[in-house]
This record gives structure tokens, sequence and C-alpha cells, in this order.
């Protein structure tokens, strides 16, 4: 296996991440605290919780997981659900199991940095960027362009990371025909649905050969639970992908497993919540963007927690970034964490979280650290 390069945002957050004193570009919502979610646990799950004992689990995931989740797809069944340790164990063995060195895959940019570089250690891979100048749209014709005829996949992820961008729903439909049509898996990363006013149909709801991936940590909020899934309703899919598990987690944590079918179950609140501290964050970065018109342009992510400001000054993003978290203490993840080997990215944009409660502080002391330069 060929090695894999530095991941940037991973190593940056590993520097930054819990030194900071303001983390204001984290990627997924506000969190629960363990007491606020066993709250939430139906007499079944409560009666998981306190008589769970720590043996192994089910490779393919706790049953009565697999079907909460299936709940969630409007097709999908329990037997299309595989649990994973999180959405990166997802990621990395499905680009490694799908594709063959003979295969050509098509990602989307900007991404997250994995979407891209794991598929290039195994096969040639083409980039399509999003639009950035028509909100971040979604090009199926530049797809349809991009295709060969070895094309094995197509990677995307709505809403977005870094942009929060969606595609218009006629977009997303005429790219999952277009991958029926040609006999290619459509990877769709769902990560952050449920953060949006209007969701997307989800992928393998539209076809039988979509792979829908998902995760506790982003919409839901509980990226320590360390809970991932990818629904398929090819079944020799999952079983390939059964597979693999066995040679990295084989699976998933017992009590993880049950804290999750306690917060699929309370899907409906917990994304209600969330969806709140969006909104009521969104109008605090409007005004503080507005504020500084000669530095910042900010648009409104369409769905998710996370969006992609331009930076308009003089020094640059990367050197605004590094200046701001070493002398206020307030982290950014400026554009160099998505560029890409496949396409041109912008140069001057920075990831923003919107998700996390009380972002006034932070904001606060941006303020005031730009005030004083």
């Amino acid at each position: 296996m060929p090695t894999l390069p530095d991941f940037r945002l991973e190593t940056y957050f590993a520097r930054w991440e819990f030194s900071a004193r303001y983390h204001l570009t984290a990627s997924d919502a506000q969190t629960l605290p363990m007491s606020e979610l066993l709250a939430l646990a139906d007499d079944d799950g409560r009666e998981r919780w306190e008589s769970l004992t720590l043996g192994y689990t089910e490779t393919r995931g706790l049953p009565a997981l697999r079907e909460a989740i299936a709940a969630t797809y409007s097709v999908a069944q329990p037997d299309d659900i595989l649990c994973f340790a999180g959405a990166e164990e997802a990621i990395y063995l499905a680009m490694r199991t799908l594709l063959e060195p003979t295969d050509h895959a098509v990602v989307l940019t900007p991404n997250y940095q994995s979407a891209e570089t794991i598929p290039l250690s195994v096969c040639d891979v083409t980039g399509v960027p999003l639009r950035a100048d028509d909100g971040w749209a979604l090009d199926v014709d530049a797809i349809a362009a991009a295709l060969r005829p070895n094309t094995r996949l197509v990677s995307v992820n709505f809403p977005n990371n870094p942009t929060g961008a969606l595609p218009a729903p006629e977009d997303w439909a005429r790219l999952v025909r277009l991958c029926d049509e040609r006999g290619i898996i459509l990877f769709s990363d769902e990560v952050y649905r449920g953060l949006e006013a209007n969701p997307l149909p989800q992928a393998t709801d539209l076809s039988a050969t979509a792979i829908s991936l998902n995760v506790m940590s982003k919409a839901y909020g509980l990226p320590g639970l360390r809970v991932g899934w990818i629904a398929c309703r090819d079944r020799t899919v999952l079983d390939r992908l059964e597979r693999a598990k066995h040679y990295t987690t084989i699976c998933n944590a017992g009590p993880s497993e049950i804290l999750a079918l306690i917060a699929v179950r309370a899907r409906d609140r917990i994304l209600e919540r969330n969806r709140g501290i969006v909104a009521r964050n969104l109008p605090l970065f409007a005004e503080f963007f507005g504020r500084y018109p000669e530095l910042f342009e900010f648009t409104a992510p369409d769905g998710g927690c996370v969006c992609y400001p331009r930076y308009l000054g003089a020094d640059g993003v990367e050197s605004m970034c590094t200046a701001l978290v070493e002398q206020a203490g307030v982290l950014l993840l400026p554009a160099s964490m998505y560029a890409s080997e496949l396409t041109a990215t912008p140069t001057d944009r920075f990831r923003v979280g919107v998700g996390r409660s009380g972002p006034e502080e932070a904001l606060a002391a941006w303020a005031a650290w730009l005030d004083k330069r």
C-alpha cells in the first residue's frame, strides 16, 4: 500500500484543537452531556445501558441500532446498514475495497482530504470543483465530462465540508441518474444531513447501488461515540466491506452502540436542538463579518454547521489564521487545509464552525484582535 500523505487538517488540529482557547472552526454540532443523552432513552435503551456487558459486539453493528438507523431512510432496511468506528473508517475501507488500480474515480473539490487522498492511493482520480462563483454549485455536466469507461466511483459530500453548500434538487437527481445509467457507484457523504431546512433525498434511497455515509459525530454532535455507518442496498458491497472491517476494528464498542441507539431513536429532538443552535448563531456571525466589509465576505451555509468565508486582507488568509490563533487563541482553518492535488482550490478562504453554543466570547476576542491591528 502506498504511504498516505500527512492529513493536513488533523495535523493542524493536533497542534491547536485542544490548546487554543476558542475553537471557532469546529465541524460538529454542540455535543450533549451523558446525563442529557441518557435522559432521552426509552425504556428499552435504558435497560440495555444498565445491563450492558463489555464483550465483543457484532461486526455489522448492534441489530437494534441498525434497525433504528434504517428507520432514518425511506427505502433502506436494517440489513442494508453496516456500522463502523466513525465515518473515517468507512471512507477508508470503502475506497480501499471498492477501487482497483485499473479503476478511475471522480471526486468533488474542495473536500475532506481523505475523500481524495485515499482513492489516489489506489487508482487514477479526477477532481471536479464546485463552482465557487455560483454559490458552490454542483456541476453535473463537468462530472459527466470527467467520466471514463473505467470510472468505478463518484464521491460527493452534501451538505459540503467546508462550504456548507447543497446542490439544487434537480442537479442531485441528475447526478444519481447519471451514475445509475453508467453503472457507477455514487459514494455520498451525508454526515451533515439533518442540519438543513430542506434535506436532499439520501443517495441509497434513490439508487440500489449508491452508498450513503453517515455518522454520529456531525449533525448529532456526538463524535466521542465513534459510531458511523454505510447504508447500501447492494448487499454484495456490504459483504465485502464487512470482511474488510475484520482487518481494522472488527466491531464497534458496546457502550458506544447503546448510546448511539439512544441518540438515533431520539433523532428528531437532537437534530431540532442542533438546528436551533445553528439558527441562533448565524445572525451573530453575519453581524460580526458585516462589521468588517473590507476584510470578509460571508455567506451563510445552505446546510450543515460549517461555512467558508473569504478573507480580503492584504496579509492573506494563512497569515491571518496563524496570527489569530497564536495571539488571540482563536482557531480557524485556513484554505491550505483544503488544498487539492486534483483541482485548483480557493486560497483566500477559511472554515468557520457555526454549530457550537456560545460563540460570542470567541467573536469578541477576534474583534478585539482585529481592532488592535
